[in-house]
């Protein structure tokens, strides 16, 4: 039995809620979020700060991943790499995230980041697959 990713859930992910992170899907290892760009994410130049974007392809990642664990496991991030391609400044952006490999302990994703038809960013990142800690 895998793990079910909250879609709707408050208080799931409070990173995710403070940028406005919201997730349309996230099972059979991919996932789909999006988020509308405010003011809050602009950095001085007044484009979407490269932050905010990892975090979208960070938790993105996550979320693929998690719906593929087993109610025991967890997951973490070990490293991602990330290319940017297009600044922006408005509208909303969407990242559709898939497993590439899954092992027993390690997992690779990758994430595209787009706004519309533009290609924003992309991402490749390994995560590390553990079972939790009953001890206290």
């Amino acid at each position: 039995m895998v793990k079910t990713f909250p879609l709707n859930s408050t208080g799931f992910h409070p990173f995710g809620e403070l940028i406005g992170l919201q997730f349309s899907s996230c099972e059979d290892g991919f996932s789909r979020c999006s988020l509308d760009i405010t003011e809050n994410l602009l950095n001085p130049h007044r484009v979407v700060h490269g932050a905010v974007i990892y975090a979208m392809s960070d938790t993105g990642m996550g979320g693929a991943l998690y719906s593929s664990l087993e109610p025991e496991q967890l997951c973490a991030t070990v490293e991602i790499k990330i290319n940017y391609f297009k600044a922006v400044s408005s509208g909303t952006l969407v990242c559709d995230t898939k497993v590439v490999h899954r092992g027993k302990r390690t997992a690779a994703m990758e994430s595209e980041i787009r706004s519309g038809d533009d290609l924003v960013a992309k991402s490749l990142g390994t995560y590390s697959i553990f079972a939790v800690s009953r001890d206290k």
